[in-house]
């Protein structure tokens, strides 16, 4: 536990030096990207503070996807110094159409493996008496495909993680990289409950929904009623990537043991942005110091004028935006957050711009639509299907 003290101590500083921690990472991102492509478009090296940088303008997937394309093709400097070869296919929800988010080898270890493990840092530091590491933790992930492009790697951001994840992390985790990377989800789902119900499981990383098929299936393959028979010594479980709400009280059946603990997590494949760090109230701390640089545009404001995160309001909502040392310049990620508190800065998602409705000044927002629908369920006694 020692091991996590830095960070825990470097996350503490995030209530009091936000600003000076953020001025840091956006320096580090203008100087090391000032001769690509992108860098010497925007004259990067003339940018010397962040309101200088707002020249750059606000970019889309859709506008930065012929840079994204030569880049599969294995073109050098465009929007990240050196050669990116790999992609993390994110479900378009704007088209249907997948995106490709380029993941260079600084994100890889500076952002998502670094938030991976300031998730553990963190939860490490409310519950010291952890059993955390007498055992092993079950990521589900996603598989590998190659890019028809030749040298590009295309696949899950999971798979990108585990495919490149440092062989002493594999002593930590199961099933098998061979097992994890199997692309064909029946006989992965049966491999991996084989591969595992005999182990000694303590944490648990994933997709709620995905997790629970996998629950059942262990529950059916061993005949057991309750999770905690086949692993007693489970404790947590890092959720990310949808809404757990809809799954928790499902969970605590399935799970029966007292001292089980849900972290929830915002990982998506432009970057690990946030974890909760107090496990008794929801909402999640903003990873600042990771790569990373925010920007927030608040939403029901028509200019579309993004802020810094020095000056967020607490309890509203705002669109995200990223640059980060994966090439994404003032990147618009679609996510909405409703931030909770500004030092430290929390937030919680709210929902995807694309599930926000303005027509009349009302500020529709799915979290809005989802508490509605539920409340009128505990009213009616009805339950949602879908």
């Amino acid at each position: 536990s020692t091991l996590f003290k830095p960070r825990q101590a470097a996350t503490a500083l995030y209530a009091t030096q936000a600003e000076a921690i953020q001025a840091k990472v956006f320096k580090r991102l203008i100087k090391d990207a000032a001769n690509t492509e992108w860098g010497l478009e925007y004259s990067y090296k003339d940018i010397k503070s962040y309101q200088d940088y707002q020249r750059v303008p606000l970019q889309t997937y859709e506008e930065i996807k012929p840079y994204v394309e030569r880049m599969r093709r294995g073109e050098k400097n465009v929007l990240w110094p050196g050669e990116v070869i790999w992609f993390a296919k994110s479900s378009g929800t704007t088209n249907d159409k997948s995106k490709f988010i380029p993941v260079s080898k600084e994100g890889l270890h500076d952002i998502h493996y670094a938030g991976g493990m300031d998730a553990v840092a963190l939860y490490l530091q409310q519950n010291p008496d952890s059993r955390f590491f007498s055992g092993k933790g079950l990521i589900l992930g996603g598989s590998r495909a190659q890019n028809p492009f030749g040298k590009a790697y295309c696949g899950d951001l999971s798979a990108i993680l585990i495919q490149n994840i440092n062989p002493l992390i594999n002593l930590i985790r199961v099933p098998s990289k061979k097992i994890a990377l199997m692309s064909e989800w029946d006989t992965k789902l049966e491999a991996i409950a084989e591969s595992t119900i005999d182990r000694d499981i303590t944490n648990l990383s994933g997709v709620p929904s995905w997790f629970l098929v996998l629950i059942k299936h262990i529950l059916k393959k061993t005949g057991r009623q309750n999770l905690t028979e086949v692993w007693p010594n489970l404790e947590v479980f890092f959720h990310g990537g949808i809404s757990f709400a809809p799954y928790r009280e499902q969970y605590r059946e399935l799970i029966s043991n007292p001292d089980m603990h849900y972290v929830e997590t915002y990982n998506a494949s432009e970057g690990f942005f946030a974890v909760q760090n107090d496990l008794s109230v929801a909402g999640m701390l903003l990873l600042i110091d990771l790569g990373i640089f925010y920007e927030f545009i608040p939403l029901g404001k028509s200019n579309e004028h993004a802020v810094p995160l020095w000056e967020v309001e607490a309890g509203r909502n705002y669109e995200m935006v990223i640059t980060s040392n994966g090439g994404l310049w003032r990147y618009r990620m679609g996510d909405t957050v409703k931030i909770l508190s500004t030092n430290p800065l929390k937030i919680s998602i709210s929902g995807r711009t694309k599930h926000y409705i303005n027509a009349f000044g009302e500020e529709l927002m799915v979290d809005n639509a989802d508490k509605a629908i539920s409340r009128v369920c505990r009213q009616t006694g009805a339950k949602v299907k879908e």
